[in-house]
Parts: structure tokens; sequence; C-alpha cells
């Protein structure tokens, strides 16, 4: 399906923008860009993040502009969550009752690729990549 297969290849858009003296919005540049250029909304409700010593710790790994990221340029060793998610219709989205499942606002299809990576000098490594089986 090209949801999909244009929510795999944002993640890697963006991926490819990591490296030390980059910054958060390179990434989120990249994913957006591409997001758009196939038809498709960057989901604002939900961001990757910094992996620490805690699963979710800043910063935020936003897959869009905004004038709300800081604009922390990359190190190395930081270990970020980069995990765009996109609609086949609106950007909008909602939480039902259970106050867990989230859907799209106008009953579209989602779709969300993510890895975790390990920033380096010249770019970074994927600690969540494995062979598909």
């Amino acid at each position: 399906m090209k949801l999909a297969r244009v929510a795999q290849e944002s993640l890697y858009a963006g991926l490819k923008r990591i490296k030390a003296g980059n910054t958060l919005l390179d990434i989120a540049g990249a994913v957006q860009d591409h997001v758009e250029a196939n038809g498709y909304a960057v989901v604002e409700d939900y961001t990757g993040h910094g992996v620490g010593r805690n699963l979710h710790e800043e910063p935020s790994v936003f897959n869009f502009r905004t004038k709300e990221l800081p604009n922390v340029t990359l190190r190395a060793g930081m270990t970020l969550a980069v995990e765009p998610i996109l609609n086949g219709g609106t950007k909008a989205c909602r939480t039902l009752k259970d106050r867990w499942t989230v859907v799209t606002e106008d009953g579209s299809l989602s779709a969300q690729w993510e890895h975790t990576v390990l920033v380096t000098e010249e770019g970074c490594e994927i600690l969540t990549d494995r062979e598909l089986v």
C-alpha cells in the first residue's frame, strides 16, 4: 500500500539528515517534505523523542517544521526515536473514549514507521534494525 511505503520512506528521509552538527529541524523538514510531496498529511499530535534512562525523554523529535521546536543541534552519542505518522486524509486525529485508541478524524487510513537511532559524527546507527521474517 502506498501510504505505508511513503511512511517508511519518510522515516528514512529523516534518518538521512541525522549526523552530528545537523539539527532536529533538518529531520523534521525531510520527513514533512517527503510526506507532503506524496499527497499525505503529517500527524502533528505525536512526535518522536529522546531515549535515555527513560524511554520518552527530551528532545521532542517533530516530523514537521514548527517554531515550537528548539532547533537542537545533534551531537554524537545522542539516542533518538524517529517515528513519523502520516494520514491519508487530514492531519487531525482524536482519542476514543477508552483514552488510548487514536483514530483519524476523517476516517482515513494512517501509517507509522519508527526506528531508534544513535547519532554519530557521520550519520546514525539504527539500533532497532532487524530482518523481517
